[in-house]
């Protein structure tokens, strides 16, 4: 049986609600280079791939997770994002 093949990662960072912005879009900046990083190692292209960014509150923290995806699941959301954007 066929291991299903992969189309997506995520990776989150926890930082203090109250760091400045600066700090947080060094972490963004970080992670998206970590994200990269990590995808060319298992043989996708970051080229060919789309980044999302969700920012949860949790107490004093912030939960910053990027969602990279590819193939399949790439062409899934970029059709339901421009389904969404046609209906506005």
């Amino acid at each position: 049986m066929a291991k299903p093949k992969h189309t997506q990662a995520h990776l989150s960072r926890t930082v203090p609600k109250n760091q400045s912005e600066f700090f947080k879009q060094r972490t963004r900046d970080s992670m998206t280079y970590y994200m990269g990083a990590k995808l060319i190692e298992v043989g996708v292209n970051p080229k060919n791939t789309i980044y999302r960014w969700k920012t949860e509150i949790d107490g004093g923290n912030e939960i910053i997770t990027v969602s990279a995806y590819w193939g399949e699941t790439r062409e899934k959301i970029e059709s339901e994002e421009r389904a969404a954007g046609g209906e506005a």
